[in-house]
């Protein structure tokens, strides 16, 4: 594993945690500071609360939510480990597509996941709370590596078990899916993280030309 991370993978990571520290700094945690404006809320707009001159103060959903909630995170544990993911699979990614098309594919995850999340709270569980996390576009990274690299040997951490990529990575998704349809693990947002495998998944698929739209440039990652 490579430590010289290229440069948006470094500073996809960079940001989280400036992110991360400015939510310390303004105690986010408790306040919704940040997360009033830049977390991922669900359509339609409520009252969160009141002001010291009885202004009331209202949250929603804001087109720019769809990218900035990937920067914010719920304690540090949840910031560990997306890191430690994106730091993962992020470089060999980002090394593979180039820069540009990491980039994109990382936001198209991200905003799959927004979409994803949206519509199940919408249509589904029909509460009202924000989403955080880098997890969507992580998981489209994920995605990506499984594709790309099929037979790279994975360690698992719990257990420590070696396995292929490719089968990491259908595991994963097939528990996430029914950790979300059970809804086990209240709190995680499941179709979300599926939503940015499926995102990735359409954008590699057009990259290739294997959509009914074709690119001007094909990749073949």
């Amino acid at each position: 594993m490579s430590f010289d991370l290229p440069p948006v993978t470094r500073n996809l990571i960079i940001a989280c945690i400036v992110v991360y520290l400015l939510q310390m700094l303004t105690g986010d945690m408790q306040t919704f500071a940040l997360t009033r404006y830049f977390g991922l809320w669900p359509i339609g707009e409520r009252i969160l609360g009141y002001s010291a001159d009885g202004t009331p103060i209202t949250v929603g959903f804001q087109i720019w939510q769809l990218v900035t909630y990937a920067f914010l995170h719920g304690g540090l544990t949840h910031l560990f480990f997306n890191m430690f993911a994106l730091y993962m699979f992020g470089g060999p990614i980002e090394r593979l597509f180039g820069a540009r098309n990491f980039l994109i594919y990382f936001f198209v995850s991200t905003i799959f996941a927004a979409l994803a999340q949206l519509l199940m709270v919408h249509y589904f569980s029909g509460g009202f709370y924000p989403t955080i996390g880098a997890s969507g576009g992580i998981f489209g990274l994920l995605l990506a590596y499984g594709m790309m690299y099929p037979r790279t040997t994975i360690m698992l951490i719990i257990p420590p078990v070696p396995m292929p990529a490719w089968l990491f990575v259908t595991g994963y998704g097939a528990l996430e899916l029914i950790f979300g349809v059970t809804g086990t693990e209240a709190g995680v947002a499941h179709f979300a993280h599926l939503g940015g495998m499926v995102g990735g998944f359409i954008l590699i698929m057009y990259w290739r030309g294997w959509l009914p739209i074709k690119p001007k440039r094909r990749l073949r990652p």
